[in-house]
This record gives C-alpha cells, structure tokens and sequence, in this order.
C-alpha cells in the first residue's frame, strides 16, 4: 500500500455497489481485480452491466470455484455481499490442515482465498450479508456467523461487525444488513485496538461511520472455542438464542458483543424525494382501473384456509400493509421480485399528483440503493432483470461510509473523491453520456426482416417533429432519419432496448405513419447537414415506414410535449 493507494478485490460484484461506494469515499481506492457469476443462467446480467460500467480489465465473469488463488493479484482490501447459505462444515481435511465446508458455499471460497495468499493475504476485509446472519441456523442459533468468526481468527484477523439499518442513517430505503470489517493482525488499523469496549462502543471504524448507543444490560463477551468443525457441530447447540448481538468485535476468538441503538441527526432522504416527474414515467408501469383491485387485495390483510399436500388443513394469515407507500418515508426493503407487472404484495407503489398509481421505473429503484442514475441502463437488460438486480445490491451508501472511515484509520487524514454519490436526485433526470464511454459497439443493427407485422406489444417513440423539419416528414417517402434534441434532453427514463416503432408528430395534427426503428445510435446534425456546426451528441434513429393509418390520431408527448413512450396497443386502443 503505497501513495495512499488501497489495491480492492471485489468479489460476487453483483454491478458493482461496493466499487461505487468506495470511489465515493476515496480515490484510493482502486478495484484491480473483480468477480462476478450468476449460476445457472447462460444471461449474465450483472456481469454485463459491470462491465459496461467499469470496462472489461481486471474483470472476470467464471463460477469463482473455479479460479485458482494465483489468478487473483495481490491486493489490499478484499469485499464482496457473499450469499447467505449454509456454512457448516463438512470434515476435517488432516493432510492440509484445512477445512471443507458444504459444495456450493461461497464463504469457503472467501476462505480458500485467503489461506491460499498465505502471506500475501490482504489486510483488510470488508464483508456483507443479511442481517439475520448473527441468528442462523434455526437449529443452532449463530452457528453460522461463529464459523466466519473462527474462520478468521485462525487466519490472524481481528474482526468486528455491526448490523446497519441504511435509513436509520438518513439514507432512503429501510434496508439491514450485517457488515462485517476485518484487519490482519500488524496492520496500521490492528494495532490501534486497544481495548474491545472502547473500540465497539467509541473509537471504532464502524462506531465513527456509524455512531450509536448502547443498549442498557446488553453487553456479552464469550469465547469461540474448538476446532472449526467442533465450531460447526457443536457452537450454542440447543440453545434458542444467539449469543451474537448487533455490533460486536472478535480478537483471537474472544468476543465481546453489544446492541446498538443507532444516533444520527443530519440530513434524511425519504421515498418521495428520489421519485421522478410523473410525466416521465413509461405507461407500462402505471396500474389500470382494472388492475387495481387486484393490488389492492394484494396489499390488504387477509386470511386464507389451505391444505398441504399431506392432507392437513390450516389457515395462513397475514397483515396490511401501506396502500399507496408512505413518501414521506423512507422506503420499505426492495427485494429481487420487484420487476414485473403482476400484482404482488412485496412491490413498491406509489400514488402520483394525478392521483393515478404506479410501480416504481427502475431508475427510481437505483436511487433506493444510492446508485448513479441508470446505473443497470443497457440494452441487453430488461426492466424486470434490472429490478432484480437491485433487489440483490446494497445500499452504496453504507459503503462510502465505512470506506471513509476506514481510510481515516489507515492514513490519519480526511478521504477525497471525485466521484461522491449525489444525495439530491432531480425529479427531471437526464441522460449521462458518460454511462456509454466503455461501450465498444457504438452501432447495433437490428437483424433484417422480409415482412415486419404490427405487434401490438411493441413500444413506440413518438417524437416531436419540429416546423423546419415537418416537409420532410410528409414528403411520402419511405425511409427518414430522425435527430432528437441534444441528448442530455432527453428523458432517460424511456427504456431504449424496448423502443421498435417510431412515429413523427406533427403539431396541430397527431400521429399518422408508423416506423420501424432500424437503426438506434449516437450522432450529430453535421454528419447529415454538413452547413451545420451542431455537433452536439443526439440521439439519432433511422427508420424504414412499414405502415400508414387512414387519418391523424391526436395523440401528443407527454414529457416536456416532446417525447412519448408508449405500446402499439395503446395507440390503436385510441382508435377504437
């Protein structure tokens, strides 16, 4: 670690949450080396969008069972949201001395990793996973999390852990997990524990992220004792409360463990803060009068008599819940089932000042986990894919924090970054060019087709054709280009990967020729109109007329009047 240079290995990446949190806290930190695989899909979203956003060096996209440590550089920081799954261990390997633990877990590969280094292990660790980790399993309550703790004790670190309610701290989703920040035994930020208490309690790296106060008669300090599988066998057996509680610190496996009650009293950031203009939000995710009721009952209490499979008769019971959510709120906890249209008890919805009621545009969804606007945007994900994504990251928030305070302790001087994350979010976004800088394809050709029908779950752009621009339009011929005004304009929450019909609006008549969008790039009115010195970056669509209805339907834009994304269905319903 040289020059205030923190070398990062980030693993299960997800699309890159812990990178966005660090360059937030610091540009020190440098992420050399990452990993990312999804099992048992051939789409790998996330890979895609990490690499899209962070380019291709250093990044690896194969099951990291299968990477062997001496791929992996040398590095000072190890992170990564490891999966929460069962970590108990399978047997005592003799010839090696280590361990193996259930086929499948992530955490072994964290541990292989770092027994593999050796010496050349890194210095700190800094580690996610769910919260009810310090409580798993049901059978042997903090089995698990006793495990990782060993586990790392015998590997020479000193371990501490808090477990974060994002919007305890001002931050806009309610979202608890457990943190976990490990420092190698002669590090800089080992040698400054002194005392368990003091550290957990005041002079901490997590205590000075995130202060708090001890909750009265809560203090617990025990030993992990035994070999890792005596620790998997036989750690807290019949016992039905863990011993683990919300914060805490591990030194040569002697714990001493608190509740925390959290303190915060700066800015908040509440669910109708990170919430867009209504008028750019696509249609498809408002709820129809038809649908509603649905949701409702979704959203309702209720009371269900069922029969399991055995043949015995029960009734499952659950309460209400809020009904459009609370704005005035932070957010309830987003999970992977957020995408999709279908009505869902576990979705975000929200009333607009219409009065009419939608789901959340994912856009809206990246601000819950403090990510950049369109952060997932690309033209290979579908909406619902990047609601999943979402759903499995973490808040980048909780991050930066840890990430400066942690820097703090490292070099005794304040972080400084040039890529903080924007806490004020624009209820009229705009497009950041600078999402497509990694891209190497800077034109995708749709594939040719010999007849193109009218499918009415398409979308359609309708565009704004202005006055200078409306002759060639209605000249009768068949293939136009079509410019956007200037791209930073343009509202980014319309999902270009769905886009397939165009059609020209002409004001003071509506809409009449449908296009089909052959072409979709980046570009400016000089390449064309070469008199021009306008070479500011557009949008650019060029399209081919594929059909023509009898008379102007009078629809308009509904973003600024100038743009709308709508389906084929929705027009021809218009008609009717």
């Amino acid at each position: 670690m040289s020059n205030h240079e923190i070398k990062v290995v980030e693993l299960f990446a997800g699309v890159g949450g812990f990178r966005i949190g660090l360059e937030g806290a610091s540009d020190c930190y440098k992420t050399i080396w990452n990993n990312q695989w999804e099992p048992s899909t051939q789409h790998q979203d996330a890979s895609i969008v990490y690499q899209s956003r962070f380019g291709k060096q250093g990044h690896v996209n194969q099951d990291i069972n299968q990477v062997k440590t001496d791929e992996i550089p040398d590095h000072d920081l190890l992170v990564g949201g490891f999966p929460c799954q069962d970590y108990s261990v399978a047997s005592t390997l003799s010839k090696s001395g280590g361990i193996e633990g259930k086929k499948g877990v992530l955490w072994w590969q964290i541990y292989r990793i770092l027994q593999e280094k050796g010496e050349h292990r890194p210095n700190y660790l800094f580690l996610e996973n769910v919260d009810r980790i310090i409580n798993s399993p049901a059978t042997q309550r903090g089995r698990d999390f006793a495990i990782i703790l060993a586990s790392l004790a015998d590997l020479g670190y000193t371990v501490e852990w808090r477990i974060i309610n994002a919007a305890d701290y001002g931050m806009p989703q309610r979202r608890r997990r457990t943190y976990i920040v490990a420092y190698r035994h002669g590090s800089v930020v080992a040698n400054k524990v002194k005392d368990s208490r003091e550290w957990v309690l005041f002079d901490g790296v997590l205590a000075k992220a995130f202060p708090f106060e001890q909750v009265r008669r809560s203090e617990f300090t025990f030993d992990i004792e035994g070999t890792i599988k005596e620790v998997s066998d036989n750690f807290n057996k019949n016992k039905k409360i863990t011993p683990f509680h919300n914060a805490g610190i591990m030194i040569d496996r002697h714990v001493y463990t608190v509740d925390a009650d959290p303190r915060y009293d700066g800015p908040r950031q509440l669910l109708g803060d990170i919430i867009v203009d209504e008028e750019f939000v696509p249609e498809e995710f408002f709820i129809s009068d038809a649908d509603l009721p649905k949701w409702q009952y979704e959203k309702g209490a209720k009371k269900i008599h069922r029969v399991s499979k055995e043949g015995f008769e029960y009734d499952f019971s659950e309460g209400g819940m809020a009904f459009p959510d609370f704005l005035d709120r932070p957010s309830r906890t987003m999970i992977t089932g957020e995408g999709g249209s279908a009505p869902s008890r576990f979705k975000h919805v929200i009333q607009t000042k219409s009065g009419r009621y939608r789901r959340l545009i994912p856009l809206e969804l990246e601000r819950l986990n403090m990510f950049p606007d369109n952060h997932t945007l690309h033209a290979e994900v579908s909406d619902g894919r990047r609601a999943f994504l979402m759903g499995n990251a973490l808040v980048c928030g909780i991050v930066r924090e840890i990430g400066k305070s942690l820097y703090r302790f490292i070099f005794d001087a304040e972080p400084v970054s040039v890529k903080p994350i924007d806490v004020q979010r624009e209820a009229k976004p705009t497009l950041e060019l600078s999402l497509f800088d990694n891209v190497e394809d800077k034109v995708v050709y749709t594939a040719p087709k010999k007849t193109v029908g009218l499918d009415p779950t398409k979308h359609v752009l309708i565009g704004l054709v202005k006055d200078d621009n409306k002759d060639y339009f209605l000249d009768g011929s068949q293939y136009k280009i079509y410019y956007t005004g200037k791209t930073r304009n343009f509202p980014p929450t319309i999902a270009l990967n769905k886009l397939f019909y165009f059609m020209p609006y002409i004001k003071g008549k509506g809409v009449k020729d449908l296009y089909l969008i052959q072409i979709a790039r980046i570009g400016n009115k000089a390449e064309i109109h070469s008199e021009s010195n306008d070479t500011e970056p557009r949008l650019v669509f060029e399209l081919e007329r594929i059909h023509q209805y009898p008379q102007y339907i009078p629809i308009v834009p509904n973003i600024f009047y100038a743009y709308r994304d709508t389906t084929l269905a929705a027009i021809e319903d218009y008609i009717k």
